[in-house]
């Protein structure tokens, strides 16, 4: 790994991501389905709900865009990453506040996500996340 690799994969990281998580909960899914990629394996272990292969991750997709509106902040607290090679990975906080199901609501999930890199751009892979308690 180059100093390079990880520079330009934590601006991905802060930028692109970042903004695809705050279009998620606002509802809009498209960004984030962007940046997840098309081929397997692909994985959630979340929070709320989980998914093993792109049908399920559609489904899963589709539920969390019906479930979350009106984003008012999201803000990634990053922990660590690495990159080697084509794989990357991040750990982190994540802090929201947005509308679940229509009722405000903020929180703090623990994620972990995985990164493969596939014709020179960046996609999400695998994603462990769970409630941070207080």
């Amino acid at each position: 790994m180059t100093s390079t690799d990880e520079t330009e994969f934590r601006a991905w990281v802060e930028g692109p991501l970042c903004e695809a998580e705050r279009a998620m909960h606002n509802g809009d899914l498209a960004p984030r389905r962007a940046l997840w990629s098309s081929n397997e394996p692909v994985s959630v272990l979340g929070a709320w709900r989980s998914a093993i292969g792109q049908q399920e991750l559609d489904a899963l997709f589709d539920g969390l865009g019906e479930t979350f509106s009106d984003c008012t902040s999201f803000a990634l607290e990053l922990q660590s990453c690495c990159v080697v090679g084509d794989m990357a990975y991040t750990a982190g906080l994540e802090h929201t506040s947005a509308s679940v199901d229509g009722e405000p609501r903020t929180y703090t999930l623990r994620a972990t996500q995985v990164y493969r890199r596939e014709g020179g751009e960046w996609r999400v892979v695998h994603r462990h996340a769970d409630t941070v308690s207080e």
